[in-house]
């Protein structure tokens, strides 16, 4: 555990902790009247309240959506089902620019429905909400639909057989089973659109700006320090609290159900009503994620002089003045970097899976609490910080290439440890102590003993961490060095600029960024176990 404790220590509380200092410290003392004095501002008062509106209202249209998705994916078996399952996860490991330029091609100024009906979006609430159901999706079908799929439906039928229902039936019995995964999955759409940062800086515009966009308005633009510490506090005891509930429900799920094999519960629908609703899942999956991804390729083609090649042959010159470099170049960098970030994350993140593993506790809970902290607190803070903090030595870091993935490995460790940890706690410990007993030391029991039977997760850990590395944009936005964008960082610079090149350009880069991710996300179902819905807690 000394490992990944100095790792986050350094890496992620060191960083936050100076920078929130700064802005609330000064030589006089601590000036925690500017708390109240920052929340106590009009402009301030309409963020926290769009943040945390926009949050409930996209948690709330996530579920309404996802929840029929979830039935089908845990009961039915259909043709396609594998790669359907990858399509629908796509988004989620989507880059949070990405996510923005699709939905501005497809709502925006100029996007298919403006040029079809002349419905435009871009600068309304509704296309922030479409993009975080679009966004989160897969967190309900993967974290419902994985314990949907292990419930036993004999329970469900002995309920109608005496007398209820098929709504009563469910009501009464599977819903208060599904419970817990459903506030799970709920807590977590809540916790991923209350930070909100890509998708609202896109399409929001002026006028809409959650904690996590003020923060970096805060910092980058207008150099307020002090106003971006109060944000980054609120955030943090709100992420806090998040965590805390998300923590009791998933130990209650743990504790609470008896699961079966998912091949029992599966079967091809066979009335008229579970086809029309398997039907209706396909034509949302194809409405709600394969529109937007269509029209983000279509728009990557759609060249000046027609559709062709050229915004992608355009990503080899660096003529036009915003990078340094040939804008192709940053697919490279983003590779190189997402390698060396999930390298660390593995390392890190098995550890401390391993670590709560064996020992228990009201430190290994709080321990396991902190290792969730980076998919909620402000990435912006900690890229930021990372400037302010890693400047001297033996921790002068500022002009190194492992800066990028440092910060990129805090969001890639949450979802190794959430990934190895079940796998981790199902191998009998009985086996460690029959190797120990023999004569094998920790590190080759674990070797001859753990590693066989969590080859196969630690693979799949791997790949999450990959794909989620590749697309961490709010750190990295501060980071990256002009001359080594990475994807996410190129595609919003591009956005950035007036110019239908630019404009174009960003839709190929997009496009690229897309296909890599889907090619991961591909690779991922084909490594998970025949036989079970979910590899670990996602």
């Amino acid at each position: 555990m000394a490992v990944p404790l100095v790792f986050f220590g350094l890496f992620f509380a060191y960083p936050v902790v100076a920078i929130v200092g700064r802005g609330v410290k000064t030589d006089a003392g601590w000036q925690l009247g500017r708390i109240g004095e920052v929340l106590a501002r009009p402009d301030i008062a309409d963020v926290l309240w769009f943040t945390t509106w926009q949050a409930l209202a996209s948690t709330v249209l996530t579920l309404l959506v996802a929840l029929p998705g979830a039935y089908v994916f845990a009961r039915f078996e259909f043709p396609g089902k594998q790669l359907l399952r990858a399509l629908v996860t796509v988004p989620f490991v989507l880059p949070t620019v990405v996510v923005g330029t699709a939905f501005l091609a497809l709502v925006g100024r100029g996007g298919l429905l403006d040029e079809l009906w002349g419905v435009r979006l871009d600068t309304t609430v509704w296309a922030i909400l479409l993009a975080h159901v679009f966004f989160n999706y897969a967190v309900v079908i993967r974290t419902v639909g994985g314990l949907w799929a292990q419930l036993d439906p004999r329970q469900e039928e002995a309920a109608r057989v005496l007398g209820a229902g098929r709504f009563a039936a469910w009501r009464q019995v599977t819903l208060p089973a599904l419970g817990p995964a459903v506030a799970a999955a709920a807590l977590m759409v809540f916790l991923f659109t209350f930070t909100s940062f890509g998708v609202v800086q896109i399409l929001g515009g002026p006028s809409y700006s959650t904690l996590e966009v003020e923060v970096y308005r805060q910092t980058a633009q207008l150099l307020d320090l002090p106003t971006a510490a109060v944000l980054t506090m609120v955030q943090f005891a709100a992420v806090g609290v998040v965590l805390a509930v998300h923590a009791w429900t998933v130990r209650r799920r743990e504790t609470a159900l008896r699961m079966v094999d998912p091949a029992r519960t599966a079967h091809r629908p066979g009335g008229p009503g579970q086809r029309a609703l398997l039907g209706a899942v396909l034509a949302t999956v194809a409405l709600l994620i394969v529109l937007p991804l269509g029209v983000l390729v279509e728009r990557s083609f759609d060249a000046p002089g027609g559709y062709g090649l050229g915004f992608y042959r355009a990503l080899q010159d660096a003529s036009g003045g915003t990078f340094l470099v040939p804008p192709l170049e940053a697919i490279g960098n983003s590779l190189e970097y997402a390698l060396a970030a999930t390298a660390i994350a593995v390392v890190i993140g098995g550890l401390a899976a391993a670590a709560l593993t064996r020992r228990g506790g009201r430190f290994v809970r709080g321990f396991d609490a902190l290792l969730m902290l980076p998919l909620g607190v402000s990435a912006v803070t900690v890229g930021f910080g990372f400037l302010i903090t890693l400047d001297e030595p033996p921790l002068d870091l500022r002009t190194s290439w492992i800066l990028v993935p440092l910060a990129q490995a805090l969001v890639g460790v949450p979802f190794v440890v959430r990934t190895m940890l079940p796998v981790l706690r199902a191998v009998d410990v009985r086996l460690r102590e029959a190797a120990a007993v023999l004569g094998a030391s920790p590190l080759r029991a674990w070797r001859e003993v753990d590693l066989p039977l969590v080859r196969r997760a630690l693979l799949i850990a791997a790949g999450f961490a990959f794909a989620v590395s590749l697309g961490e944009f709010g750190a990295t936005v501060f980071i990256a060095r002009p001359d080594r964008p990475t994807l996410p960082v190129a595609v919003a610079r591009l956005l950035g600029r007036a110019g239908e090149l630019n404009y174009g350009q960003a839709m190929a880069l997009s496009t690229i960024l897309m296909l890599v991710c889907a090619v991961s996300l591909l690779v991922l179902e084909r490594l998970r176990p025949d036989k079970t819905s979910t590899a670990g807690e996602f």
